[in-house]
């Protein structure tokens, strides 16, 4: 019984991971989008969360090379791109439907560091699901051609961000993460001050960007911690997967975003291209 248990623990994380950054963004979206658009929004999550984790973690305690200091300073930079596209396509797309975009990025990358057949499947049901999104066959739904551009930047920027991740993880987490989340805010904070101006030290505006940056940021790297910890890689990847079905199930009960049949059928062929290049990948 305490073995099945444990068993149950890093799947729970994980859950709980996707559903607290899922709520987060669709709070976000919900309130601080009226508030101060895109830009404020982003600027707030992302200043918050690397508030936070830079009093957590106190990375100036430990030393840093030139060249990692690079490396991280890229990383951040990706980070907050990614960040600031996929709250601008959020502006005229479903969530889910971002999400699924954005999937592209990372799947991408995993393809693209294996040569095997059963990779072709994988490239096959990515494309699919795109199709069904994206408008370059006639089934695919109208969709904001500006939405969609910016959650294909997104997805180009979550794989450059996998990149230096990948480069910058023989770093202490406390050292990478919350260095490269500064690196994020020192981009798009300005373009939220540029965008709305003081409106960002609206009470309303910081006490529910303090909210969104620990339910999108502090709580899911922390349950994500847990499950890595208990997980191979590749295990953890095909979990994290579910991702897009678990933002549009919460954009459908938080922000009344409802997805044709052809949608959902969409963001399911994502994911199986998600898990199947996991599963089969180094």
């Amino acid at each position: 019984m305490t073995t099945s248990r444990s068993a149950l623990i890093p799947f729970l994380a994980i859950l709980g991971a996707v559903t607290f950054l899922g709520i987060g963004t669709s709070w976000a979206k919900h309130v601080l989008f009226p508030l101060v658009g895109a830009q404020g929004t982003t600027a707030v999550r992302v200043g918050f969360s690397a508030l936070l984790l830079l009093l957590f973690y106190r990375p100036w305690r430990r030393q840093l090379s030139w060249a990692d200091a690079r490396t991280v300073a890229l990383y951040g930079l990706a980070l907050g791109a990614m960040n600031l596209c996929f709250y601008m396509a959020l502006r005229t797309i479903p969530f889910g439907i971002a999400v699924a975009i954005e999937f592209a990025g990372p799947l991408t990358v995993a393809l693209l560091s294996s040569r095997r057949a059963i990779d072709f499947l994988w490239v096959a049901l990515a494309a699919a699901g795109l199709g069904l999104l994206l408008p370059v066959v006639p089934s695919a739904e109208a969709l904001d051609p500006a939405g969609l551009a910016y959650a294909i930047a997104a997805a180009v920027c979550w794989g450059t961000y996998i990149v230096f991740g990948k480069r910058a993880s023989h770093l202490h987490s406390g050292l990478s993460v919350p260095l490269g989340l500064l690196m994020a805010a020192l981009l798009v904070v300005p373009v939220g001050v540029i965008h709305v101006g003081s409106a960002l030290l609206s009470p309303t505006v910081l006490a529910v960007g303090v909210g969104v940056a620990l339910l999108s940021s502090a709580i899911p790297i922390s349950l994500e911690m847990v499950a890595l910890k208990r997980l191979s890689r590749q295990s953890f990847g095909i979990m994290i997967s579910l991702e897009p079905a678990v933002a549009a199930v919460l954009a459908l009960i938080l922000l009344d975003e409802y997805l044709s049949a052809l949608q959902w059928l969409a963001i399911g062929l994502i994911i199986l291209a998600s898990m199947g290049s996991t599963r089969s990948g180094k």
